[in-house]
């Protein structure tokens, strides 16, 4: 697998949306994909169907860019549409591997948009390519078509039989000739969501991608669960012997807008949580603090937590500029360090001569961290105190998200201490583990034998099998459902 990594956030690999039963799908489509273009940047694209024919664009670049032109919209006819924004975690950027992926099989067109990542592609790849497979792209996604394509029986077979033969983190909806179908993977780690709006039913990556049509959030669709929408009506069908809700706990911290309902929890609520149990964790923090600053946008609503359990001012220290879109500066020793101020400049007066507290939601290479802290320092901050509203990042992710090898990550290699002199603050303290469940609800912190969230990033404490990390794994393995702990 090729990992496209992020110099200072982790990044999510992407978003689906899809509608059934709507005269303009198309259309509802392209602003589901607009709400939901913080999932990935790369790429997107559309597929329809008007129930005898299949239409589709795609493109490089944000929803905006590829959807600029009204009537690419108005030519992608049907009331069944099926949308993908991309970020890639596995395949090159580049056209072939921009999503919906279609393909024209025996039993019909069948298109596919998936978020998440496989962990045992190369394995799969491998086996079919030696059956006589050929590979048009170099996503994971595809292996999903061809095993669809290669098993006999009826396209709900042909779909248990692929769910069964992958391993990985995965939400998928995928768009027939006449249906809608959305799935989840069996430990329900990337989140997806069926909303309704009148007569029409929608899936999406998250509940923002609902608002922004006007429809209402019915539920996550369950962890193992294929949901299928016909004329006929909706059917669920659960083909795994087990399964175990445990979402991903970085869409709390970081991926998720903060306007998203996931699992019936507020994202926003959740991080300011997040901040009050920071606090909770440094009750000295109130004697050394003269302001709360956070490092927009994801630090905001931490600090806001953060501030009020210390009882000091929230500050909008740090002013972000939301139109940069890709940076055109030259990568030259002259000049990359002023990069920082194409998305972050500071507001003087709110932190001059002052001791404040800089939240973040996390630390990955500590890249932009060094470069808002030296500025800071140049406007005449007095001390930095920085406060992490998750834990330290110490362990990489193959469950479809962007991060960067062990070795890359701070936190991996060394100590608290250590990163606090790298990045050049005062002090440095990370929110513990146990904070962050308690955020979530759990008074009692996590539950080691039976953890309810996917935190492998900073536990080490990976739910499914890393088939294509591992060497010798034999094929025996990929019949087993690696099941949480019990």
């Amino acid at each position: 697998m090729n990992y496209f990594f992020s110099k200072n956030k982790p990044k999510d690999e992407c978003g689906v949306f899809g509608v059934f039963n709507h005269q303009k799908a198309a259309s509802l489509t392209a602003l589901g994909l607009h709400a939901l273009q913080h999932r990935g940047q790369d790429s997107a694209g559309i597929v329809t169907s008007n129930k005898s024919k299949f239409f589709a664009h795609r493109g490089m670049g944000q929803v905006s860019e590829v959807f600029s032109d009204k009537s690419i919209l108005s030519k992608l006819e049907g009331n069944i549409s099926i949308g993908h924004n991309r970020y890639g975690t596995t395949g090159e950027s580049a056209l072939k591997n921009v999503q919906p992926l279609f393909s024209e099989i025996n039993i019909g067109g069948l298109a596919i948009a998936h978020n998440g990542n496989l962990t045992n592609t190369n394995y799969l790849k491998e086996k079919l390519i030696k059956n006589g497979a050929i590979f048009q792209s170099t996503s994971d996604t595809e292996v999903l078509l061809h095993l669809i394509s290669t098993f006999k029986g009826n396209l709900l077979e042909r779909l248990i039989y692929a769910l069964e033969s992958i391993r990985g983190a995965f939400s998928l909806v995928l768009l027939t000739k006449n249906s809608l179908i959305g799935v989840r993977d069996p430990l329900g780690i990337r989140p997806l969501v069926l909303g309704k709006l009148g007569d029409t039913h929608i899936f999406s990556s998250e509940s923002c991608g609902l608002d922004i049509i006007g429809a209402e959030l019915i539920r996550d669709i369950e962890p193992g669960e294929i949901v299928i929408i016909t004329d006929n009506g909706i059917e669920s069908i659960k083909p795994f012997k087990k399964t175990f809700l445990r979402p991903c706990l970085f869409e709390y911290i970081y991926f998720s807008r903060p306007d998203s309902i996931l699992q019936g929890r507020n994202v926003y609520n959740v991080r300011k949580k997040i901040g009050n149990e920071m606090a909770k964790e440094n009750p000295n923090d109130n004697q050394i603090i003269d302001a709360v600053i956070p490092i927009p946008d994801s630090g905001n609503a931490s600090a806001l937590g953060y501030s009020k359990v210390i009882k000091k001012p929230f500050e909008l220290g740090i002013i972000r500029n939301h139109y940069t879109g890709r940076t055109f500066i030259e990568d030259s020793s002259s000049v990359r360090n002023l990069s920082v101020k194409l998305k972050h400049n500071p507001n003087v007066a709110s932190f001059k001569n002052k001791n404040i507290a800089l939240i973040d939601d996390s630390i990955v290479r500590g890249t932009t961290s060094i470069k808002i802290v030296e500025m800071l320092k140049n406007c005449g901050v007095k001390k930095i105190h920085m406060r992490i509203a998750s834990p330290p990042v110490k362990y990489p992710c193959f469950y479809g998200i962007d991060t960067p090898t062990k070795e890359e990550l701070l936190a991996s290699k060394f100590t608290i201490s250590q990163i606090k002199d790298y990045i050049g603050v005062d002090s440095l303290k990370f929110i513990s583990l146990d904070g962050v469940y308690r955020a979530l609800g759990f008074e009692k912190g996590r539950n080691h034998e039976k953890p309810m969230f996917t935190d492998h990033y900073f536990s080490g404490d990976y739910p499914i099998k890393l088939i294509d990390q591992e060497s010798g794994v034999k094929a025996s393995q990929l019949s087993l459902l690696i099941e949480p702990k019990k």
